[in-house]
């Protein structure tokens, strides 16, 4: 099992900037990707960006030049977001990947002002 923790997130403004980060414990062991996805209501869930163990990013389009995923060490990662816009507002969670396996954290609320 794996259990991911979140922080971060909140109220911002609109061009605004706010920064996530997940911290996997448990069997980290063989995590093959982390990453964030968020929900917007009336939305499915959608990928926000994620990393794989190897190191390969990717990224929406919609947040592409405005997200930033890093990995801070071998069980955390973050997601720097800035220049916010209203269309951000979400429940983000943490995703980890392990042997086909998803795992998801408990969500942090983002809202955007306009």
């Amino acid at each position: 099992q794996v259990q991911l923790r979140e922080s971060g997130g909140g109220l911002v403004q609109s061009g605004g900037s706010l920064r996530l980060s997940c911290a996997a414990s448990g069997d980290i062991f063989s995590i093959s990707f982390m990453g964030w996805y968020r929900q917007a209501p009336g939305k499915e869930r959608e990928m926000v960006a994620r990393i794989s163990s190897g190191g390969a990013i990717g990224y929406a389009d919609s947040v592409k030049g405005r997200f930033t995923i890093s990995r801070d060490n071998a069980n955390t990662v973050s997601l720097q977001m800035n220049s916010l816009k209203p269309d951000d507002t979400a429940v983000y969670y943490c995703n980890a990947i392990r042997y086909a396996l998803n795992y998801w954290g408990q969500g942090t609320q983002v809202t955007v002002s306009s």
